[in-house]
């Protein structure tokens, strides 16, 4: 309780400095020394939300401002955390459900916070404004009440306003204050509200002001460790994403039970053969006769992708591509039947969903579904071939699904992009495509030779297979861990 009246009183005290500070520049008055006081006094009472027990500090914050839920980089750094016997305090929205492994373990606890929208009616900037102001007292609020830890792990983006408000938590609280950059904030904005809009060059001067305060900073790809220093000053540790062991490829058995479960719930993974038999289980792909699983014959090939359904993924690209595919097979080219998951939840869902609904393909069904954290792994290791439509917003970050996909020895094809080719190597794991008819000669040449084993799309498989990647645990405890312990914590 006591933390809690200091923090509020921190907060007035913060407010009255900067207004003072304000008021004394306007009126040229000399009393000039209240912003100073206010000052002191936040440091002084700074004290009281350390910890102070003497022993070394093993708790830490992982902070998410978004469902927590589809994070999976910040899910898999509370884990590894946990396996490092830190105690995490993950804060973040809880909307989709998080995986098992965090809400099993005992080290994690999930701190819930609510996403606030600020005023409903009104000018949009001023709309803009009030859910900054709210989010940031909530914030603050909540960052003040846990323990205190020894260190908070902010993913970024969004940074406005965490960046600024876990900074001043962080220097109040003694904690040391790690930024995990997936991406620039001000770019994806950039999307929906263009480069020179007002916010947009707000949130670039914001990003860039307080990204400098870090103690750490950990990026997603060389190509951005280069642009922070060049541009920002900001000096990173590049820790690729990388899948955690539960991304494999599906056996037999494990495909056929997912299938089952899909079945009763998409009409694209029923057996066309509706005939029952006695002890005989049929999907789309698969059969059971007795205890055997097997793949069934002429079944389809089954094309994956996953999105969070925003700007930044074009999936009317893949609509032509497989509208392309469509006018192959009836103009005679020996092509299998395609089933195409589009995993994910997001803004867009509904509007790309309409335009599917209107497409009259014979040879190419959709299934749009959301999947649990733990049968997404699953279906990715069951799938033939991926496909990304991930085009970063700012050219410097990597898409995990990709990751994820390699991790299951699933070959993709993914849009052209600025660093790419830091993660897929064009003819060796995948290929590369900048449009929609390219990518649709690319499913024809790919899947030609369907499902034998000798074309270029087993040849990727194989190549998968054989240089097998770092996984998560590794690539984090070689990076991320040695900085930890940089600190003496």
């Amino acid at each position: 309780m006591a933390d809690m009246n200091s923090s509020v009183i921190v907060v007035l005290l913060l407010i009255a400095g900067c207004i003072s500070s304000l008021y004394f520049r306007q009126y040229g008055l000399i009393y000039s020394a209240f912003p100073g006081f206010a000052v002191a006094c936040v440091l002084l009472l700074a004290r009281r939300l350390r910890a102070s027990n003497g022993l070394p500090n093993r708790n830490v914050c992982v902070l998410v401002l978004g469902d927590i839920g589809r994070s999976p980089r910040m899910q898999y750094h509370a884990i590894s955390l946990s396996k490092h016997g830190y105690n995490v305090s993950f804060v973040g929205f809880l909307g989709t459900k998080p995986h098992q492994d965090v809400l099993g373990n005992e080290r994690i606890k999930i701190i819930p916070i609510s996403e606030l929208k600020g005023l409903t009616a009104g000018p949009k900037i001023l709309r803009y404004v009030t859910k900054v102001i709210l989010q940031s007292l909530q914030l603050f609020y909540v960052l003040v009440k846990i323990d205190a830890p020894s260190y908070v792990l902010k993913q970024n983006p969004p940074g406005l306003p965490g960046i600024a408000v876990t900074w001043l938590v962080c220097l109040l609280r003694g904690s040391k204050f790690i930024i995990d950059w997936h991406n620039y904030g001000y770019t994806i904005m950039a999307l929906t509200h263009g480069e020179k809009h007002l916010i947009v060059r707000v949130a670039k001067w914001y990003e860039k002001f307080f990204g400098v305060f870090s103690h750490h900073n950990l990026c997603v790809t060389h190509a951005m460790k280069e642009d922070l220093q060049r541009n920002w000053s900001i000096k990173a540790t590049t820790l690729y994403d990388k899948p955690p062991l539960m991304f494999k490829e599906a056996s037999l058995e494990t495909r056929h039970s997912l299938f089952m479960k899909m079945r009763d719930l998409y009409s694209p993974f029923k057996s066309p053969d509706e005939t029952h038999s006695e002890g005989v289980e049929r999907t789309a792909f698969t059969e059971r006769d007795g205890g055997t699983v097997t793949l069934t014959d002429g079944r389809p090939a089954l094309l994956l992708s996953s999105t969070s359904w925003t700007e930044d993924e074009d999936f009317s690209i893949l609509l032509k591509a497989l509208e392309e595919y469509e006018r192959f097979v009836e103009d005679g080219a020996t092509l299998p039947s395609l089933v195409c998951v589009i995993t994910g939840k997001g803004p867009q869902k509904e509007y790309y969903k309409a335009l599917i609904d209107k497409l009259q393909l014979k040879h190419v069904q959709f299934c749009t579904p959301w999947l649990e954290a733990e049968d997404y792994p699953i279906l990715l290791g069951s799938a033939d071939l991926g496909v990304c439509l991930h085009k970063s917003s700012s050219g410097l970050d990597l898409p995990m699904k990709v990751v994820d996909m390699f991790g299951c020895c699933l070959p993709v094809c993914a849009i052209h992009f600025q660093c790419l080719h830091e993660l897929v190597k064009h003819e060796e794991n995948g290929l590369i495509f900048k449009d929609s008819q390219e990518l649709a000669e690319q499913l024809k040449t790919l899947l030609s030779d369907f499902p034998g084993s000798e074309g270029r799309l087993a040849r990727f498989r194989r190549n998968l297979r054989t240089n097998e990647q770092l996984r998560w645990d590794e690539s984090w405890d070689s990076t991320v861990l040695p900085l930890l312990g940089s600190d003496g914590s």
